[in-house]
């Protein structure tokens, strides 16, 4: 691009205006007088102003929508609203977040389930394709709610489909491109009547109407609070409690952080003063003597903060794995904390304690891999006993003391995939699509159904139960079938 002072239209102004000015022949002058005209055009161009009025700032809408493309702006902003033609189902039941109603894997419907399945059952009542990516469903008033990923459109998309028949009602869609990296989405939408929060793969919050999917603010972890995305993309669930959203972004001034559900607006924030970063874990919420807590785990320790003003009330190293944190904490009574996780990590009760003002976290005791260490799923507490998956792919029983009670059949592997318990029955999926239906007693492994429900392969999503439906997905589909007692 030439210069200013080079372009021929401008020496053409310039001799144009020494003319007027009776200097055509004095050609010393023409260096001066084109610097004189460049200052006069820089100070009308400064002074011009702007008419656009000053705003207050919001957080997540301080860019303008469309300059994401430049990488400068949270792409949340661009989203756009499509409209389906699915409609909402009239049918009872919810699973508002990760884990269920109480995020403890436990199912709180009054729905009958069946205890036997005959030949072709359960019935498939509706399946859909769905990106790659081990993301599960939230359902709540008749919808479903699943962040997945339109690698033809390269966006984010998180879809409100009918429970009736899986038919999109809407999605909300935003530009962010995501490369194949075992799969694309991986978490689970927070639901509240008036509140749809979800995490997109690379650390971007979305929150919407969940009936007319309209967005109310959008959050970009990674640019606005430094998150580092993790390297499997974000697997962390959303927590929506007492009229916040609970994050941990792990950024360098920011481990975890309360966000006002109506706004976005920060409430407060954890500093970080190791550097601790974002898992795949998820926060849990605890209480213990009075104090109402946020437990994580993060990459090189476990942290709990208030949930008054995020402030850390306690903190340990004595909990880390070396390549991927997975299962979330799992909340017993009396102040204990069952930590597990694969690669060789195996499992660890934390037992806080309270001396004084202050609260320690202890080491009730350890369990090496090959007696428990969940690789995925967070266990389920359960009549006093802990279900899970361990890294060899049996399900297994053990008391809350860390002993093993049962263990699967041979030959009745589990792999990685996902389990939930409702009406005292345990609905495991293996990483093949197999659902097995097993009684939730300690006193064996009663295994009293199964049917192949999903054929692809990694079923590794999180599961969810509302109305006797059940929702389950592969790596590209997602099903929902009928368990209930009829």
């Amino acid at each position: 691009m030439e210069k200013l002072d080079q372009a021929p239209e401008f020496q053409y102004k310039v001799a144009e205006l020494m003319k007027k000015l009776g200097l055509a022949n004095t050609t010393i002058l023409i260096p001066a007088a084109l610097g004189l005209l460049a200052a006069v055009v820089l100070a009308l161009w400064l002074g011009r102003g702007s008419d656009k009025p000053l705003v207050q700032r919001v957080p997540g809408t301080d860019q303008a929508p469309g300059s994401e493309l430049g990488g400068k702006a949270n792409p949340v902003l661009a989203g756009k609203v499509i409209r389906s033609d699915g409609q909402p189902a009239d049918l009872p039941g919810a699973w508002p977040q990760f884990r269920g109603p109480n995020r403890d894997g436990i199912s709180t419907d009054k729905v009958s389930l069946a205890r036997a399945w005959q030949p072709a059952e359960p019935r498939e009542l509706w399946a859909v394709d769905v990106g790659e990516g081990y993301a599960g469903p939230a359902v709540l008033n008749g919808r479903v709610y699943l962040m997945d990923y339109d690698r033809d459109k390269k966006q984010d998309a998180l879809r409100c489909l009918s429970l009736a028949d899986g038919r999109e009602i809407w999605r909300f869609a935003y530009p962010v491109p995501v490369k194949r990296n075992h799969g694309m989405s991986r978490t689970v939408p927070a639901l509240t009547d008036k509140l749809l929060v979800a995490i997109g793969p690379k650390c971007h919050v979305v929150c919407l109407d969940p009936t007319t999917g309209e967005l109310r603010w959008g959050l970009d972890l990674v640019r606005e609070y430094g998150a580092t995305v993790p390297p499997w993309y974000a697997g962390q669930c959303p927590l929506i409690d007492n009229g916040a959203v609970i994050l941990a972004p792990g950024g360098k001034a920011t481990l975890l952080l309360a966000c006002d559900a109506q706004t976005g607006a920060a409430l407060w924030q954890t500093p970080n003063p190791h550097g601790w970063k974002m898992t795949h874990s998820s926060v849990m919420p605890m209480e213990f003597e009075g104090q109402r807590m946020y437990v994580y785990c993060a990459n090189n320790g476990v942290v709990g903060v208030s949930a008054k003003d995020g402030s850390i009330l306690w903190e340990t190293t004595a909990w880390k794995i070396s390549i991927a944190t997975v299962p979330s904490p799992l909340i017993l009574s009396d102040g204990r904390i069952f930590l597990s996780g694969g690669y060789n990590a195996g499992s660890l009760m934390l037992k806080l304690r309270k001396e004084g003002d202050r609260l320690v976290p202890q080491t009730h005791f350890k369990l090496e891999p090959e007696v428990f260490g969940a690789t995925q799923h967070t266990p389920i507490l359960w009549d006093n006993h802990l279900y899970g998956v361990r890294a060899d792919g049996k399900f297994v029983c053990l008391t809350v003391e860390g002993k093993p009670v049962w263990a699967s059949a041979a030959g009745q592997q589990f792999g990685l995939g996902p389990f939930i318990l409702a009406d005292g029955l345990l609905f495991a999926v293996n990483d093949g699509g197999l659902l097995r239906l097993i009684e939730a007693t300690p006193e064996k492994y009663s295994l009293l159904a199964q049917a192949q429900v999903l054929k692809g392969r990694e079923s590794w999503a999180p599961l969810a139960l509302a109305g006797g439906r059940l929702i389950a997905r592969d790596l590209t589909r997602m099903v929902c079938l009928d368990v209930a007692r009829h």
